[in-house]
């Protein structure tokens, strides 16, 4: 039983693997649609949806079998219950990514090209963030995971910064107004990818630590 069990927890953390390589792949697409104006990037976001919605409920239905198999010690419930919880905030990340796309393709039919402002710096953090991410559950590493919370701070200054900027840039010329709509909704997704890939980054600290982090949890942040 003892052995079913570990090699059970094995293959959850595998899925948890590939289906962290399922978002990121999604989301590295649903930027490149924003920056190239690639239809074809963002429809390959769609097709990714559909992977990462079976294997989230693939991930969720292997934690209950496993929780059934025997009652696990407390090192290996944390683990158990940080894999449902990052199941649950890659899952999301993904429909971000959808939105992101969706967004991309409004921008390739409004028409004039606007600028797109802080999105490819937002965008290049988000990805290193979520890559660091899964790098610090890979590695059992506290410290990565550490920073990935401080790098959370930068996404939601340059969120701000954007929807002020869109918000002048609409002001000055109301014909932009589509355009720099969609940018605003590329920043609040980005945005919101940065506070889940957070909530990954604590769950691996929660696992590892036996500890709760909860990044910005004085300022009342529900993430």
């Amino acid at each position: 039983m003892e052995r079913h069990f570990e090699k059970e927890l094995e293959k959850l953390k595998g899925k948890i693997n590939l289906l962290f390589s399922l978002v990121t792949k999604s989301l590295e697409s649903s930027i490149e649609a924003v920056m190239k104006n690639s239809e074809p990037h963002a429809k390959a976001v769609y097709e990714y949806e559909h992977s990462i919605n079976s294997l989230e409920l693939e991930i969720d239905n292997g934690v209950v079998d496993l929780l059934a198999l025997r009652q696990p010690v407390a090192s290996d419930l944390r683990l158990i219950l940080a894999i449902l919880k990052i199941n649950n905030d890659l899952e999301r990340i993904g429909d971000h990514a959808v939105n992101i796309a969706e967004s991309a393709q409004g921008l390739i039919e409004t028409p004039e090209q606007e600028p797109l402002l802080k999105v490819p710096q937002m965008a290049d953090h988000a990805m290193a963030m979520l890559r660091d991410a899964n790098q610090s559950f890979n590695e059992l590493n506290a410290l990565l995971a550490q920073k990935v919370l401080e790098r959370d701070d930068i996404i939601d200054t340059m969120n701000r910064e954007l929807l002020a900027e869109v918000a002048q840039l609409i002001k000055e010329d109301q014909s932009t107004i589509e355009g720099n709509l969609q940018l605003a909704r590329i920043s609040r997704n980005l945005e919101r990818v940065a506070d889940l890939t957070t909530n990954i980054a604590e769950e691996v600290i929660f696992y590892l630590q036996a500890r709760v982090v909860k990044h910005h949890a004085e300022e009342g942040n529900q993430k």
